[in-house]
């Protein structure tokens, strides 16, 4: 037994060995499953195997000279399951005319205490009474892209995906920020002047800043990238869409999603900023380069920006275009309201928003990385290979180490472009074939 165990202990872990937990192959793994629950999904809401064993009876023609028709006593009763349950708590509580039958009966009752229950004190009830918020770890995190650089690459197996060019969506540049979920309710007053969503945390599901109003319909849940300097800029990234006025589409492809997610916003009409200074003292100090007066602070998002994706994924594009938009910052627009001073104003044609004049100003927004999304692939909650993170600089703690190792979008550069020159090789060695 010993023996075993010093043996075990020298070799290799076994997820370095075994190639069937690859990312590679538990990505294709976790897409067929999506598949399978897909089919299984459509077929229960459609009921077919229930509608299978149907019988409507014998026709006039098979029923030879039986005058009296035969009566159907099947087909019916199998519905029965679809009817929706009754409430157990309901059917539990007596109704008033059983109550007076019992009554009339003589049956004993049972007497009800006027007493009531203590409230029990905050912080001594035990954890498993506790509630979690239904939004807690309902975002979809993807995995650091596993890769592998070696000087004496052969074309082998480099941790790049087999199918990166024809089945997969690119985001870039993923901005600096917090991951969260925006959230809007039911409710009434104006749509941009009532306070409708909700920013929550990915993983409790907390809000991270009390209700807002925002343009958004009713019902809508985004997956969201809160700017790291959203208090001076009120910018909210948009990175992915779940749900929209009610409709489910985090089932659709992501090749869909994101492009329903430029479509809905593009439409949505412009929202106010808050008209909230933070102090007077601030107002008058050195105005930034890009003309905003520090002193203004948004209390809440108002400009919901959408994260650029790229269905053109070939290795050339990423050379040229998409690599280098994930390392580099890029400007936004803004509105804010105009000070007295300001000469450049502009207003925002809505007739359901009125207020103060509002200056354009440019915001920088600093890159975080690149994120990979499989084409076919639906928005499922949780870790999933099925979407590939790259970011601008290594995950370490240690600054030493930081410095020393190298960036993951470099090593993916490097490998892209190992991929483009191979595939450029390949084509001219086949056209200098006779």
């Amino acid at each position: 037994m010993s023996a075993d165990r010093k043996a075990s202990f020298k070799q290799p872990p076994r997820h370095v060995i075994d190639t069937a937990l690859s990312q590679e192959v538990r990505r294709n793994k976790a897409l067929e499953e999506q598949k399978r629950r897909r089919a299984r999904r459509v077929e229960s809401e459609r009921h077919i195997d229930l509608f299978a064993d149907l019988n409507l009876g014998l026709s006039d023609d098979e029923g030879g000279d039986n005058k009296d028709p035969d009566i159907v006593r099947e087909g019916i009763a199998q519905l029965a399951p679809l009817l929706p349950r009754s409430d157990p708590d309901l059917d539990s509580v007596p109704s008033r005319e059983s109550h007076e039958a019992s009554s009339a009966a003589g049956a004993p009752q049972t007497p009800t205490s006027s007493k009531r229950k203590g409230r029990r004190k905050k912080g001594t009830g035990s954890p498993s009474n506790q509630k979690t918020s239904p939004w807690a770890n309902k975002c979809m995190y993807a995995e650091l892209l596993e890769m592998q650089e070696t000087e004496s690459w052969t074309g082998g197996d480099d941790g790049l995906p087999s199918d990166l060019e024809t089945g997969w969506v690119a985001l870039a540049p993923v901005p600096v920020g917090k991951r969260c979920l925006a959230i809007s309710h039911q409710g009434g007053g104006t749509i941009g002047a009532a306070p409708n969503t909700t920013i929550r945390s990915r993983v409790l599901g907390k809000p991270l800043i009390p209700r807002f109003p925002s343009p958004l319909p009713s019902d809508t849940v985004l997956d969201c990238i809160l700017d790291q300097n959203w208090k001076e800029n009120g910018i909210l990234h948009v990175l992915d869409v779940i749900k929209w006025k009610g409709q489910d589409i985090g089932d659709c492809e992501s090749s869909f999603r994101f492009w329903w997610r430029d479509t809905r916003l593009s439409e949505l009409p412009p929202s106010r900023p808050p008209t909230t200074l933070a102090s007077p003292s601030a107002l008058q100090a050195s105005t930034q380069e890009t003309g905003a007066p520090i002193g203004y602070r948004f209390t809440y998002p108002t400009t919901f920006l959408q994260i650029p994706y790229y269905t053109n994924t070939t290795f050339a594009h990423f050379v040229s275009t998409i690599i280098p938009r994930a390392r580099s910052s890029y400007r936004a627009q803004v509105s804010i309201p105009a000070g007295p001073n300001d000469t450049d104003v502009m207003d925002i044609e809505s007739p359901q928003l009125t207020g103060p004049a509002l200056r354009s100003v440019q915001v920088e927004i600093e890159p975080d990385g690149l994120l990979l999304y499989v084409a076919q692939a639906i928005y499922e909650s949780g870790t999933s290979p099925l979407s590939s993170w790259v970011p601008l600089s290594a995950p370490v703690t240690d600054e030493m180490a930081r410095l020393e190792q190298s960036s993951p979008l470099d090593v993916f550069e490097r490998l892209v472009q190992r991929r483009l020159t191979r595939d450029v090789r390949s084509i001219k060695e086949v056209d200098m074939l006779p």
